[in-house]
């Protein structure tokens, strides 16, 4: 789907994998490290270089969504276990450009028809927590830290 400004979302194979990895890690060392000690900051490198993960996306399990600019990747989606955000990144050059909507509105999509799920969830890092809350996700517990890695639980109903 191509939008006025260019954009195209679409899902991602498995010639974008890489690049799409590559976009999450640069954009998280950019703007959400610095929440991080070298604990969360390792937790999630090991997170995006596991090869279980590239398998389950192989198999169709990990749905993973990019943001097109131009042939380029602006930004990436994934999702997991139905409908989870696993990751949401935009690259810094695309940044409000309502591409991070639009790309939760391709999962919302995707979610409704695949799976017919009711909501969906996401563990929002500090910087993206005021994000989520803007486009309809809400806490459901205070934020939390598992291995160095900070996140408030949030969830969104899908009607």
């Amino acid at each position: 789907m191509v939008q006025e400004d260019g954009i195209q979302i679409r899902r991602a194979n498995i010639y974008d994998w890489d690049e799409a990895i590559a976009l999450a890690w640069k954009t998280f060392l950019k703007f959400e490290a610095k929440d991080y000690g070298q604990e969360g900051i390792d937790s999630f490198r090991e997170f995006l270089s596991d090869a279980l993960l590239r398998r389950m996306f192989l198999k169709g399990d990990y749905p993973v969504f990019i943001a097109l600019d131009g042939g380029k990747q602006a930004g990436m989606i994934s999702l997991r276990n139905k409908k989870h955000i696993s990751l949401l990144f935009v690259e810094e050059g695309h940044h409000h450009r309502g591409i991070g909507r639009r790309l939760i509105q391709s999962v919302e999509e995707y979610i409704q028809k695949e799976y017919q799920e009711r909501k969906m969830t996401v563990n929002a890092a500090p910087y993206a927590v005021g994000f989520y809350r803007q486009i309809g996700f809400e806490d459901v517990a205070p934020e939390l830290t598992k291995d160095g890695i900070i996140y408030t639980p949030m969830e969104k109903s899908l009607y």
